[in-house]
């Protein structure tokens, strides 16, 4: 796998994803959404964690920088 998601972009997804999950689990959410939210956040974080989208290689897209 080559690393396809950018600084920035990773910044993001992991701001947004551990938010996503603390709103799942802490917020108070109605029960069918705190899950969604929770596993939109898991999948968030992990994106970021092992700079790999597997949606990005679907739509070509890539916020690496080429070397």
């Amino acid at each position: 796998m080559k690393a396809n998601v950018g600084g920035v972009d990773r910044i993001f997804r992991l701001v947004a994803g551990l938010a996503l999950i603390a709103a799942g689990a802490i917020a108070g959410l109605a029960e069918p959404w705190n899950y969604v939210a929770m596993g939109a956040g898991a999948v968030f974080t992990l994106t970021s964690v092992i700079k790999f989208c597997p949606l990005y290689v679907i739509f070509g897209f890539k916020t690496c920088p080429a070397k």
